[in-house]
């Protein structure tokens, strides 16, 4: 009996860390998860790089080398409160 326990345990302590390798909190069966999560952040940065191309494009625009006079006309009207609410304004992009 003495001489089994030894293997037996290191069976156990084996099997144990086999279950949480497979099982765990960042075992095999997660990786779906972690799937679903990096298509989550793929899509996210995708819209952050499209909303950062558009504000350099807006940068752009407004170089102090050569302002674009109807986007910072349009600019200026907005913050001055200037825009009525019926009218609409068509961009460039």
């Amino acid at each position: 009996m003495k001489s089994a326990a030894l293997p037996a345990a290191a069976l156990f302590i084996i099997a144990h860390f086999a279950g949480f390798a497979v099982f765990g909190e960042n075992g095999l069966m997660q990786l779906a998860g972690y799937r679903q999560q990096k298509a989550e952040h793929v899509s996210e940065l995708d819209g952050l790089k499209a909303e950062r191309a558009r504000l350099q494009h807006h940068a752009a625009l407004l170089d102090p080398r050569h302002v674009d006079p109807d986007y910072a006309d349009e600019l200026v009207r907005r913050q001055t409160g200037q825009v009525r609410p019926d009218e609409v304004i068509i961009t460039r992009e």
